[in-house]
Order: structure tokens, then sequence, then C-alpha cells
């Protein structure tokens, strides 16, 4: 067991170059939580602080990208310090709930959420919506001569106009589902054809945006709401969000999620920070506080403003529970085709 954690962990690590009451109050209250978090500092403080604010209880926060914390849990096993697993996308927590290290969720947490965003095991559960966008930069494209498609990406038209973050975990899921839907071959085929169009990478997903801003790269492949984060800072970036055609593998929905280690002695605590991300107040500060743009996962709560609605995008059909499973031979795919060695 010990070895199989260990060479899941090695394969992730190659592929890196509102009130209190209702969040699940029980008697058995710790006084301080320690969250492994792959999602940014400047997304989720505010929403930590609030927690603490609220429950007086403390949070430890180990910020990271999420394969790394994921590849770090699997490591750590069943000696993890972490309680709570805030994974930017939803494989990497079923990648971790695999290998028996997250906790069964109990029906009034998993129930908030529709069941297509929360785990088939109980073990996640999603805490916003996201969908894959090519944002391109405006000063240099205009709507009509976007790609209709990710295919089209392969075609000498956008040699040295392309940005993508390999490492990051949102890009291997899109990578992942693709090689569900459309087979290894064609994925294979695509990335090749993409690598020999002289992509620029990059670290993450805002590192992508600010380059097309900067007009390094024409267009980058992404999550759509890290422009709104963005335009806090710089309302006037040249730079929009182009949502791809129904069932492109380009317009794939994903989602951020949360799960319990196994390993905690807070159980009862990280649960109730889970109930906390899913409360009204933090739905609505996901969609639509300071450059929130996700979608949230509750009923009653509105997404941003001129955001196509979360039903009317209609990327590949897979079930995201799958993902954990799928994710290893994604990375060893971007591994062959040099998107991450």
């Amino acid at each position: 067991m010990i070895g199989r954690l260990m060479a899941l962990a090695a394969l992730i690590a190659t592929a890196l170059a509102a009130t209190t009451a209702g969040y699940g109050s029980t008697k058995a209250e710790a006084t301080t939580l320690t969250i492994y978090s792959g999602r940014d500092q400047a997304f989720v403080k505010p929403l930590f602080d609030r927690f603490t604010q609220q429950t007086g209880i403390a949070l430890n926060v180990r910020y990271g990208n999420s394969a790394q914390l994921a590849a770090t849990i699997l490591e750590e096993g069943d000696r993890s310090p972490a309680d709570v697993f805030f994974s930017q996308e939803s494989g990497l927590l079923g990648l971790v709930a695999r290998q028996g290290l997250l906790q069964v969720l109990p029906a009034s947490t998993l129930n908030k959420v529709s069941e297509r965003f929360r785990a088939p095991g109980k073990r996640w559960v999603g805490t916003s919506a996201r969908a894959r966008v090519i944002a391109y930069n405006t000063s240099a494209l205009q709507k009509h001569q976007l790609p209709k498609t990710i295919w089209e990406l392969t075609k000498p038209t956008w040699k040295g106009k392309i940005g993508v973050a390999p490492t990051n975990a949102s890009f291997q899921a899109f990578v992942a589902a693709m090689r569900v839907v459309h087979g290894e071959d064609r994925t294979r085929d695509w990335l090749h054809g993409v690598k020999a169009n002289g992509p620029r990478f990059y670290s993450g997903n805002s590192q992508v945006v600010q380059g097309v801003s900067r007009g390094e790269v024409t267009l980058g492949l992404v999550n759509h709401y890290y422009l709104h984060n963005l335009r806090v800072q710089t309302p006037s970036m040249p730079v929009e969000n182009h949502f791809l055609r129904r069932g492109d593998p380009g317009a794939l929905v994903n989602c951020a999620g949360a799960g319990v280690l196994s390993s905690s002695d807070n159980p009862a605590t990280a649960r109730r920070f889970i109930d906390f991300l899913l409360s009204p107040w933090a739905q609505r500060f996901i969609a639509r506080g300071p450059g929130g743009a996700e979608y949230p996962l509750i009923a009653g709560v509105r997404p941003r403003p001129g955001l196509p609605k979360l039903g009317e995008i209609a990327g590949p059909q897979i079930n995201l529970g799958r993902l954990g499973r799928e994710l290893p031979p994604a990375v060893r795919l971007l591994n062959e085709t040099g998107f991450t060695l």
C-alpha cells in the first residue's frame, strides 16, 4: 500500500515543474484546523478570515499547487496533519479519496449541491464551478477570428500565440477529460500539434491571462473566473473570455471542492468548515465578491451578471468523480509530449 501511494505521489510530482449557526457545530469542537489549500491565498483568505471571525476557530493554512498538496497527502498517508483538503479541481480530490484518505461526508453537506458536483463515493463535495475558456487579447483578435473549437489550435495560424499552464491542476483535468471522451490517440495528437506551435508555458492561470494582456501571447487556455479576479487590479486589461461551442473539450465544466482527511483529529470541526464554504454568505462571496466570478453551487445564490448560465455551458459529458483515476494517465501524456518535463 505504501509503495503504491509513493508511486502515485511521484507521478504527480513529475507533472509539477453569515452567522455561526448551521455549520455543523458539535460538542467536540476544536479551536484550530489545518487546511491544505490549493486555492490561491488572494482568492480565499477573505473566506478563511470570515470563518475565524464568526467561529473563533483559528485556521492553519498551507497554500500550494493542488497537485503538490495531493501528492503531499498521498505521501503523508494516515500521518497527515491536515484536516481539510480544499482543491482547485475535483480530480485531485478523487485521487486522494481513491486511496481511502478522505472521510465520507454527511448527507446534510452533500445535499447542498447537485449530484453533478459531488463525489459518487460521498468523500468530497464541490464548492464552486468553473468553465474552461479561451482568454484572448482584444487588441489582437476580433471575435470572428477566434477558434470555434480547441482542435483548431494545432493549425499553423496559432504558432507562437498560445499560452498554457501545463502544471496547473485545471489544465491537467482538462487533458484528462479530453482523453476520456476522445481517446488517448486523439488527445496525444492534439498535444503534439499544440506543442509544435511553440506555446508559451506559464506557472498558473493568472499568469496566462496576464501574458495575454501584455501581448506575449494572443490567447490562453484558462478557467473563466481568472479574468474577473485580475480586473479588480487592472480593469482596463484588453482581454475577454471566449466560451467554446457545445461539447467541445475546451468547454469543460469542473469544480473546486473540499474533503475531510481520514487522519483528522477534528472531523466535526472540519465538516463545519466545509459547511461554511457552502453557506449563503460564502457562496455569494465566491460568486459576486470583489473579483469573484465562480459559479455558486447552492440554491438561491445567483452568479455574477454577464456570465452565461451554468446550465448553458455544455462541455464534454464526463462524471467528475471519474477524473480521480484519469489524472495519472493524463499526466503521463503531458510528460510524453513535452508539456511538463
